[in-house]
């Protein structure tokens, strides 16, 4: 199941060093785009980012333009059950 999203990539964290601290690169892309993206990616959404898993074991933060009520309804519309 996949969602259409407007977003902005913030950050990406690529893994982590011998010391257990996050190696982050810092993204400042400054238009957003439409992305199609698979649910199961997702791993939280909070009132500033949508956090998403990645290839080669990476997580990304993602801006979005919606509001996070509109995503969670879209999310329900879809079937995606919101305790």
């Amino acid at each position: 199941m996949f969602i259409e999203i407007e977003v902005r990539t913030a950050l990406i964290v690529h893994g982590y060093d011998v010391n257990d601290v996050a190696i982050e690169e810092k993204v400042n892309d400054i238009n957003y785009i439409k992305k199609l993206v698979a649910i199961e990616r997702i791993q939280s959404i909070s009132e500033q980012y949508i956090l998403v898993t990645s290839s080669h074991n990476r997580i990304m933060y993602w801006e979005y333009k919606e509001t996070m009520q509109e995503i969670k309804q879209r999310l329900q519309s879809i079937g995606v059950k919101i305790a």
